[in-house]
């Protein structure tokens, strides 16, 4: 009895503007030839499918600082980067403590998601990373402000640093 198999995948990008599609496929096919026992099988399958991805930008929120989105949407989810407690006509924190970081991060995270067409509503996921994690209670008072019952599924992580020494950063994500 022998089989062959293999599969091909393959991209095939297209820019315009701000948006990017592309179409995936992936292909199969396996081919037996055994004996008079059983019969022969042979398959081929083929699917594919559109991937579009638009940039969300907006000057109510601080620009990125590095070489990342605001937010990307794509396949009707909207993906946001980590924001920071940051002034947007500044680029600098709104003060040193983590509640007022909470609060101003959590508001240009709501000019993000409208920008991209979301709400705090729509948030399925947030990831928290937090300077310290004994500022986790404070945190969860400001957080529970903005996100309606049910909230969405989380994950809060202490990391060693975050970017200009911040004391929080949340990334979200939200259905469309």
């Amino acid at each position: 009895m022998a089989y062959l198999c293999g599969s091909k995948s393959f991209v095939i990008p297209a820019v315009t503007d701000n948006r990017v599609s592309s179409f995936e496929g992936v292909g199969c096919f396996s081919f037996s030839n055994t004996s008079k026992r059983s019969s022969p099988f042979t398959c081929l399958s083929i699917s594919s499918h559109a991937v579009i991805k638009e940039v969300v930008q907006t000057e109510k929120a601080p620009a990125a600082l590095g070489p990342y989105s605001q937010a990307i949407k794509s396949n009707n989810l909207l993906f946001v980067s980590g924001v920071l407690g940051l002034l947007p006509q500044t680029g600098k924190f709104i003060s040193d403590n983590v509640e007022d970081q909470t609060e101003q991060l959590l508001k240009n995270a709501g000019e993000i998601l409208k920008a991209g067409g979301a709400s705090y509503s729509s948030v399925v996921k947030t990831t928290i990373l937090l300077a310290d994690l004994k500022d986790f209670k404070i945190v969860n008072e400001i957080y529970a402000k903005y996100f309606p019952s049910p909230a969405p599924a989380r994950a809060t992580y202490q990391v060693a640093a975050l970017p200009m020494d911040a004391k929080i950063e949340i990334e979200f994500i939200a259905a469309l």
